[in-house]
């Protein structure tokens, strides 16, 4: 795949407005089109689904609704609509059935990234491309290869979501505005992602210094408690309720948010990485600079140890799926 294509400086010095498609009507793309509508976010706003009476169902709903928030154009459409957009939204796919694996989904979404993937480029020119659908990794890396696009212009929604559980959490036993706290989870948006205390902190202050000044208690049982209900979240979200949207819809609307508006902001991202940690060839969310072309710089934390273990092996997790499907 691949092709002839405008960079993003030449799109954003003749664009007249913004413009962003979500490929996938369903909960979390649905969600993610409400917010960006509810803050305005783009001039135009388009859903694609194979199921074009739900993308007119949920273009129709929120546009009914523009009076009160502002003028914009969210209608439905199809692949030839990515044409000229900022940025693409991947969050259609599979979800997980009962007694059905991981690498059972990652066969099944990788089947279904590609046939998009090849849609998406038949009439691609500009834009970054955003990848939701699970498993985010292994379809960011992926669509990455297929499309053909320079490095940064594909990355994943990875980890952003855990981090933004993470630091709710840690606002939750230190009674803190969670704005106040900054941490990040890293490596795969799975079961083998790790948090980076060394990089962790509240107002400036490490984990051990704020509980040092304030006079807490933060056993290693609370934090390893943490840390499960992170990485639990989601599947207890999925147990009460059925699904999760409403979170990865916020997460979504403020990463292109960050790429429409070139806010260089840091973002635990998923993209390519080839040289962080001296490891190359494989997806893994890290802190990154991400600016309107996507990923601009991925940081290197000065992780401690077992931390930097536990990195090398989220790392191979994500590189034993990868070699179940890469030929699919």
């Amino acid at each position: 795949m691949g092709g002839n294509w405008l960079s993003i400086e030449e799109k954003n010095d003749m664009k007249k407005g913004s413009k962003v498609a979500i490929i996938g009507a369903g909960f979390v793309g649905a969600s993610a089109a409400y917010a960006m509508a509810i803050n305005q976010l783009c001039n135009e706003l388009v859903l694609i689904d194979v199921n074009k009476e739900k993308a007119i169902g949920e273009a129709d709903d929120i546009s009914h609704a523009l009076a009160f928030l502002g003028q914009m154009d969210i209608y439905a459409g199809d692949y030839s609509d990515v044409k000229d957009c900022d940025v693409i939204v991947v969050t259609a796919g599979a979800n997980r059935k009962p007694g059905e694996t991981r690498l059972d989904l990652a066969k099944k979404n990788v089947a279904i990234a590609r046939d998009i993937t090849t849609n998406i480029m038949a009439h691609y020119n500009t834009g970054v491309i955003l990848v939701v659908s699970n498993p985010v990794d292994i379809l960011t890396y992926m669509i990455t290869k297929w499309s053909g696009l320079p490095k940064g212009r594909v990355l994943g929604t990875g980890t952003v979501l855990d981090s933004l559980r993470f630091r709710y959490l840690l606002s939750k036993k230190f009674d803190v505005d969670v704005k106040n706290i900054h941490g990040y989870m890293i490596g795969e948006h799975g079961d083998s992602q790790i948090p980076a205390w060394s990089a962790t902190h509240i107002a400036g202050l490490s984990i051990e210094e704020y509980c040092e000044t304030s006079g807490i208690v933060f056993t290693d049982e609370e934090r390893a408690a943490i840390i499960e209900n992170t990485k639990k979240a989601g599947a207890n979200i999925i147990k009460n309720k059925g699904a999760t949207y409403y979170a990865i819809g916020i997460t979504i609307n403020t990463i292109v948010e960050t790429l429409l508006k070139n806010q260089n902001t840091i973002r635990t991202v998923g993209s390519v990485i080839d040289g962080p940690y001296g490891m190359h060839d494989v997806v893994l969310s890290l802190p990154s600079v991400v600016s309107r072309n996507g990923v601009e710089k991925v940081l290197e934390l000065k992780l401690t140890d077992k931390e930097l273990d536990g990195l090398k092996a989220s790392a191979e997790a994500v590189r034993l799926v990868l070699a179940e499907v890469k030929d699919l």
